[in-house]
């Protein structure tokens, strides 16, 4: 029977939802001081002044504390809110506060720009379940980062936040994803 990348990418997110859910309460601490001093180290190496960063689930690497620098720094940050028709909206967040997107995922709450706006940021930081060496990223199933990364006509660099354990040697991939140029762990910054 032939491989079916659709169940293995399925067998593989129940893997690593679980092993994030293993994690100690010390561990994820740890984790996100590193991803946030990593992030900023992007940042100080790309020279950006606009980005796109989500905000993260609990169980994920922690994008709120480099949120906070970036913004500090004089950065636009955009954030994606999810839409009924498979796209990603932007906002910049002003009004400081977050809610519940329509797959429960946490989003800023601002004025919406369109999908458009995110052609004008210098950096995308994406959430992922695992990248691998040729930066194929395993998201989470629901498409809106392969969406939206490919239908940009001229897309910046992409990088995907995830745990050291998650970068791994090989990972499924389908026509429809879109590859990232980089990864940030706690530990390192890598580009493909």
């Amino acid at each position: 029977m032939p491989d079916d990348p659709e169940i293995d990418k399925r067998v593989l997110r129940a893997e690593l939802r679980e092993r994030r859910r293993n994690m100690t309460a010390h561990e994820r601490e740890l984790a996100t001081e590193g991803v946030t001093a990593r992030l900023e180290e992007l940042i100080g190496t790309t020279g950006a002044e606009s980005i796109s960063c989500y905000l993260s689930m609990p169980a994920e690497p922690n994008t709120r504390p480099f949120v906070n620098w970036a913004e500090a720094h004089g950065l636009r940050v955009l954030f994606p809110v999810t839409r009924e028709d498979g796209l990603l909206d932007w906002t910049v967040g002003e009004e400081d506060s977050e809610t519940l997107g329509l797959h429960g995922t946490p989003e800023a709450v601002g004025e919406l720009l369109g999908p458009m706006a995110i052609n004008d940021v210098d950096l995308i930081v994406v959430p992922a379940a695992a990248v691998d060496a040729a930066g194929t990223r395993l998201g989470w199933g629901r498409g809106y980062f392969d969406k939206t990364l490919g239908s940009m006509g001229k897309c910046p660099p992409v990088y995907a936040v995830v745990f050291d354990s998650e970068f791994v040697e090989d990972l499924p991939r389908e026509v429809h994803d879109q590859p990232v140029n980089g990864i940030v762990t706690p530990t390192r910054i890598i580009a493909f």
